[in-house]
């Protein structure tokens, strides 16, 4: 029995073979789908699927459509694979109710962490909880944040990210120290991404809410309640 039963969606037989090595390694089982078509009927077929890993591009039904149809049913976790890197593909995406997003190339080593990470934060059994920071509201079984009563439409990292920050309110936290716990996995890339996405994470929340996030020269940021 393994950690847990994976359906692998590619039409590129080298790339569904390459994460297919990885994840058996880390003791998943995992089953192959080469289109969307395809994917749905085994996704049907087997009642015990503990996340999906979902190309884009494919034959006969694409990332999207296949994403549509198993959400009807399921909220199984679902993890796209996708080659395009424009931030309106990420929203699309999470709109449409993925649990993570990896553009492609990516290392086998990080996809399986993610894998890791969003099976852990789906069976973490993390209630319903509401957190209130000033005139921030976080609802986090919604996945939706509030600014004095008004929604605020994040992508997922720019909440998870917001979460932590309000999670961690008054403690000052280095860039590496964020990365390796909003991104949950040991991180060997540019520290700087954290700045990326602060900087929309502030000008989506406005001026007041935005400047609760507090920048510390030289280390990182902390996030403080205005008074």
């Amino acid at each position: 029995m393994g950690r847990g039963k994976i359906l692998v969606v590619d039409d590129e037989a080298r790339m569904r073979k390459l994460v297919k090595d990885f994840l058996v390694k880390s003791e998943y089982d995992v089953l192959e789908a080469e289109d969307g078509q395809k994917a749905v009927d085994i996704f049907f077929e087997n009642k015990d699927i503990d996340l999906v890993l979902l190309d884009v591009m494919m034959p006969n039904m694409d990332g999207w459509e296949t994403l549509k149809e198993i959400r009807q049913y399921s909220q199984v976790p679902i993890i796209m694979l996708t080659a395009r890197s424009e931030e309106r593909d990420e929203l699309q995406g999470f709109k449409l109710g993925v649990d993570e997003y990896i553009t492609k190339p990516f290392s086998p080593k990080i996809l399986v962490a993610r894998v890791d990470a969003v099976l852990r934060r789906a069976g973490s059994g993390e209630s319903d909880e509401v957190i209130e920071c000033g005139i921030i509201k976080i609802d986090t079984a919604a996945h939706q944040v509030y600014v004095e009563g008004t929604p605020v439409d994040l992508s997922f990292k720019e909440f998870e990210l917001l979460e932590y920050f309000a999670k961690n309110k008054g403690i000052a936290l280095s860039r590496e120290k964020i990365l390796n716990n909003v991104w949950d996995y040991d991180y060997f890339g540019e520290a700087r991404t954290i700045d990326t996405h602060v900087k929309k994470l502030r000008s989506k929340l406005g001026d007041k809410a935005g400047d609760m996030i507090k920048t510390i020269w030289g280390m990182g940021y902390k996030f403080e309640e205005n008074r």
